[in-house]
């Protein structure tokens, strides 16, 4: 997510609203996995148990059709140069009470969230679950319209006013959207930014890259 600078955390983090109608179309499903790529390295990811995250106010919804395209965010927190294991399970616990908390949803909004020193985190119960059955997702808040058919992943950072990505969590980001699209056959021109769905500035320069992070992605996909 991102705003206008200057823009509050509590406003930038309130960015992430609505949540769209839940839809189960099994044709869909099917052919999806018709059409699954080869299988790519798992990335280690970091459960909301191994984070220390609070029970949801609620039980996540679970969408039995898998999503289509991948929704790539960024904070818009201060660009730390803490690039620790433990700063990255703050960072987690920090967006999960701002958004319980002040947003008032059930839970974190995003799927995922990927640290600057490119730790990859749960970040919606369920999740990492839903991630690893390959069969289908829990209905996240990350991005208006695309909740019930995108698998959403924060980029912890300001990346709108023009300040580099760091290498460790721009390697993490290709890893994860390999694998996110090897587990559900999501092609990786399916990878989008915030902002081409919602009016904002969310991933700022990441939304850029977009063409190299796909190539990027594709090149892992063929192996």
């Amino acid at each position: 997510m991102t705003s206008p600078t200057g823009m509050s955390r509590r406003a930038v983090l309130g960015g992430l609203t609505g949540l769209a109608a839940v839809a189960t179309i099994p044709a869909l499903a099917t052919a999806a996995h018709a059409e699954r790529p080869r299988a790519v390295p798992r990335p280690t990811f970091y459960s909301c148990a191994d984070w220390g995250a609070r029970p949801p106010n609620g039980t996540p919804q679970y969408i039995a059709t898998p999503p289509n395209k991948i929704v790539v965010h960024h904070t818009a927190f201060p660009n730390v140069e803490d690039y620790s294991l433990e700063y990255a399970f703050q960072n987690s616990r920090d967006i999960q009470d701002l958004h319980m908390d002040q947003n008032g949803w059930m839970d974190s909004g995003q799927h995922f969230t990927n640290s600057r020193g490119g730790y990859l985190t749960e970040g919606r119960h369920g999740s990492l679950d839903a991630l690893s059955a390959g069969d289908g997702m829990v209905q996240g808040a990350h991005c208006v319209g695309q909740n019930t058919q995108a698998i959403g992943i924060e980029n912890d950072g300001s990346y709108h006013l023009g300040d580099p990505v760091p290498q460790a969590q721009w390697d993490s980001l290709i890893a994860f959207c390999a694998f996110v699209c090897s587990q559900y056959g999501i092609p990786a021109q399916e990878i989008y930014g915030h902002q081409d769905f919602n009016s904002t500035l969310c991933p700022g320069g990441i939304q850029d890259r977009l063409p190299e992070l796909r190539d990027a992605v594709q090149a892992v996909l063929n192996g």
